[in-house]
């Protein structure tokens, strides 16, 4: 497949910035995120069919970079950098700040690429990776590099956005808040349904700004090697993940398991299966659960990081001698642990021992899973329609990754697995797994 070719990159600032000196100060939440890499997500579409006949790319590139600083100006977080202050006890402070410094706007082109090639094959073309800028950097590098990167690369007769948000600044509920935004400004709103809102809350008594320890920071330069990678998508549809739920429920005498829990009870037993794993060895799936819903001084919109991740541990017998019910009210009892009590005690006493998240400290015999199907994904609409197929880039990608979409037709979810090329080949051939996957 071919290479991508970079045709322009340029800096996108807001339209109507006026200098305030605002900063934000970042949480808990935010500074523990600052070793790890970005949030990476793209959109693929048909190619505008005006494209196809009269207008140039240069076109829709303008129309984009001019709704992208209209948004831009609802989002001034997104055009900042992060900064930092040093003090004499050895401690450093981080925020964002507001200065308008612009976001990064790359057009480039995967010349004789075509749709098909993207969403066809059983595993996920590598050329994607090259689809999203700002690869490879780190979140604290946000003090030198743009939080945001904007990506629009042509295919043959398709568009790829890809979006690449520093993620010390944002999870996965803002980023789709701000893609949301930006299709709705593009598509020829004047002002946004759902203004984002940046007030930070911090328990009392939480002295401020929160200082971390400068040997804490050496915690951010980790190497990280990873082993042989490949992703797959698989798709569940709506009638495959109810009969999961059904029998997630019926094997417990319930009606409390979720279709989501039933869903990822059945992805780690195929996953852990498929690893050979030592029967009394440990494993464990790391799920994501947001404070917005929970923490009440937090607004539904509210931009920032707003999650903690809690593992589900089980050894590897027990995954696999159990059916999905057993495993789904395993993980089901965990979450329940997770309340607004949970959020705040955290808040509180992480500045006094402060821990970074490390990819090392993801990846100790574990499934992780991030994003979510509830997102709004399918409805972004730029002004030509409505995409075809949702992508990930390369950043916090491991064997154990797990992203999930929600599908293009209503109530199906996207999966998309990053696993050694052997678990994927396992699951490829797991009847069990895959007589509730749609081909």
């Amino acid at each position: 497949m071919a290479d991508v070719r970079f045709i322009s990159s340029s800096i996108v600032q807001a339209a109507n910035y006026r200098a305030s000196g605002d900063r934000i100060e970042l949480t808990p939440w935010d500074i523990r995120l600052l070793p790890i890499g970005h949030i990476q997500k793209g959109l693929l579409f048909p190619k505008p069919k005006p494209l196809q006949e009269k207008e140039t790319e240069n076109t829709l590139i303008q129309h984009l970079k001019t709704s992208l600083s209209h948004t831009l100006d609802y989002f001034p977080l997104l055009t900042g950098r992060l900064a930092t202050t040093e003090y004499e006890d050895d401690t450093i402070s981080f925020f964002i700040d507001c200065n308008n410094s612009g976001a990064l706007f790359i057009h480039a082109a995967a010349d004789g690429v075509t749709i098909s090639d993207i969403i066809k094959p059983v595993y996920v073309p590598l050329i994607i990776h090259s689809f999203f800028p700002l690869n490879g950097l780190k979140n604290y590098e946000g003090i030198t590099n743009p939080l945001l990167g904007i990506q629009i690369t042509d295919l043959t007769n398709g568009v790829f956005i890809g979006c690449t948000i520093n993620h010390a600044v944002a999870d996965g509920t803002s980023f789709w808040h701000f893609f949301n935004s930006w299709s709705e400004i593009s598509d020829g709103s004047i002002h946004l349904s759902k203004p984002p809102v940046f007030q930070r809350w911090f328990p009392d008594g939480t002295d401020l700004p929160i200082r971390i320890a400068q040997s804490c920071v050496k915690q951010i330069n980790e190497d990280f090697i990873l082993p042989p990678l490949q992703e797959r998508v698989f798709h569940f549809t709506e009638k495959n993940i109810a009969k999961l739920k059904a029998k997630a429920n019926a094997e417990i005498g319930t009606h409390n398991i979720s279709f989501l829990q039933a869903l990822l009870s059945h992805i780690w037993r195929s996953v852990i299966r498929n690893k050979n794993y030592d029967p009394n060895e440990e494993t464990n799936h790391r799920v994501v659960v947001g404070a917005r819903q929970r923490l009440q001084e937090l607004p539904d919109m509210y931009f920032g990081n707003a999650l903690l991740g809690e593992a589900v541990s089980m050894k590897a017998k027990e995954l696999l001698g159990q059916g999905i019910g057993n495993v789904a009210s395993q993980m089901k009892k965990i979450i329940a642990t997770i309340t607004e009590e949970t959020f705040k005690k955290f808040l509180k006493s992480w500045p006094v021992s402060p821990k970074l998240v490390t990819m090392g400290s993801m990846t100790n015999n574990a499934l992780v899973t991030s994003s979510s199907p509830r997102f709004n994904m399918y409805g972004n609409d730029f002004g030509w329609g409505k995409p075809i197929a949702i992508r990930s880039g390369s950043a916090n990608k491991f064997d154990g990754k797990i992203t999930l979409f929600c599908g293009a037709e209503k109530g199906s979810i996207d999966i998309e697995a990053c696993l050694s090329p052997m678990t994927l080949e396992g699951m490829a051939n797991d009847k069990e797994f895959m007589d509730t996957v749609q081909v």
